[in-house]
């Protein structure tokens, strides 16, 4: 006989649905949930006017968030006191089974509000990355990681988005050796692989047909470090003086990047496109993608570029080390390079473009078969179910095949390191 019991009530909080990977994760996972087992509520901040948002997306898979204005990424004691009550009120309204949250801010006040239910739901919070490094300063970081540790002995299940953000919590301690479980980003891939190039956006951007052509796709905030990009473009527009770059995003560092630009004598060779709709169309049209971050935790830009069959250069950062399979999708340099070793990397992938196109094809079909939507949701209703039904295999449930799968690669890898 069918189950006929009612669906769980999921409520999920995010602090805003800014451009960038959570936003499209929980909107996808909000869309995604079968509807006869879960019925989900998506609660979120409001965006700052600089940063974008994803609320095209929402409304083009169907969903509406609830939008608290008072809700978002920096701290002000007042108005998130306002915020508590207004999450709480949500909270009370919906009686979810289960409260999802993502990003620091609303899995500090969503687990928060949470606990002050009459009825506790299960409590899950998503690490998409974390603040423990290259944020803030010293005294401010140890107050988070404080809140943290605290809210995560609370918490039903902790999950991170890579592997290395999983051990980064073990290390900072966090979370306990075994207290995480990796559930990499799921998204809609398939229009990366097919969409072909046009010319249109080199054509726009003033690129000849048979120049090199750079890019980044990042928010233009401190962490992304995009003037490591504008310092790496240097030597490589030397090597190649008909080379051009594009900066796909925006955000605060803006006018002090095009400044930056000017200063270095490249302003002519660099187009500041803004926040890009349909960044799929740029992606297939550029000959090489980097990300110069400080600190990530599994990026959007570099999974999107690989399943449009692009050649990436990347920072060591967060979880790009696994995502490139150590080197073997795309080119890795050290995480604190400030542009010598982006350049090299970007010469290297522009010289020997047969070796780039190998790396590229191989790593396309790993992230198409890994990082989809329809994995995503798979692994997060089975983790979902657990919480009521915990398995044997693990004290916070089992484990999703994708975290054994990347779990064996980074060990089968190290041990190949190892030897060689």
């Amino acid at each position: 006989m069918p189950d006929a019991s009612p669906p769980r009530r999921v409520l999920r909080l995010i602090a805003r649905l800014n451009v960038g990977g959570p936003a499209i994760h929980t909107i996808l996972l909000t869309a995604g949930l079968n509807p006869t087992r879960f019925q989900t509520r998506l609660v979120s901040g409001i965006e700052a006017a600089h940063e974008g948002d994803m609320l095209g997306l929402a409304a083009e898979k169907g969903v509406v968030p609830v939008r608290l204005p008072t809700l978002g990424r920096e701290l002000h004691p007042l108005r998130d006191l306002k915020t508590l009550w207004q999450v709480w009120s949500q909270m009370r309204d919906f009686d979810p089974d289960i409260v999802h949250t993502h990003t620091a801010k609303a899995g500090t006040i969503g687990r928060v509000a949470a606990l002050l239910l009459p009825r506790r739901p299960k409590l899950v919070h998503t690490f998409h990355g974390h603040v423990f490094h290259g944020y803030f300063g010293p005294v401010k970081t140890r107050i988070f990681l404080a809140i943290e540790r605290w809210l995560a002995k609370r918490t039903d299940q902790i999950i991170a988005v890579s592997q290395e953000v999983a051990d980064d919590l073990v290390r900072y301690g966090v979370v306990p050796p075994g207290g995480v479980t990796v559930v990499p980003l799921g998204l809609e891939l398939a229009r990366f692989a097919s969409t072909m190039p046009t010319g249109d956006w080199r054509r726009r951007c003033q690129v000849a047909p048979d120049a090199p052509w750079i890019g980044i796709v990042a928010r233009l905030v401190p962490i992304k470090a995009v003037e490591r990009f504008l310092a790496a473009l240097v030597p490589v527009f030397a090597a190649h003086p008909e080379a051009r770059a594009t900066i796909a995003g925006d955000g605060e560092c803006r006018a002090a990047l095009e400044a930056e630009a000017s200063r270095l004598g490249i302003a002519d060779r660099v187009w500041f496109e803004g926040f890009v709709a349909d960044v799929a169309k740029l992606l297939v049209e550029l000959d090489v993608v980097v990300l110069c971050s400080k600190n990530e935790g599994l990026p959007v830009s570099l999974i999107e570029s690989l399943a449009a069959g692009t050649a990436v250069v990347s920072t060591s950062v967060g979880g790009v080390p696994t995502l490139l399979a150590n080197g073997r999708f795309g080119r890795l340099v050290a995480a604190n390079d400030a542009g010598p070793g982006l350049a090299e990397g970007i010469l290297a992938t522009l010289a020997d473009p047969l070796a780039a196109r190998r790396m590229t094809d191989e790593g396309q079909v790993a992230v198409l078969s890994r990082y989809g939507s329809q994995r995503l949701t798979t692994d997060i209703s089975r983790l979902y179910e657990e919480l009521f039904h915990p398995t044997a295999e693990s004290p916070g449930g089992s484990q999703p095949a994708e975290f054994a799968e990347n779990k064996a690669l980074k060990e089968a890898e190290a041990s190949a390191d190892r030897e060689n």
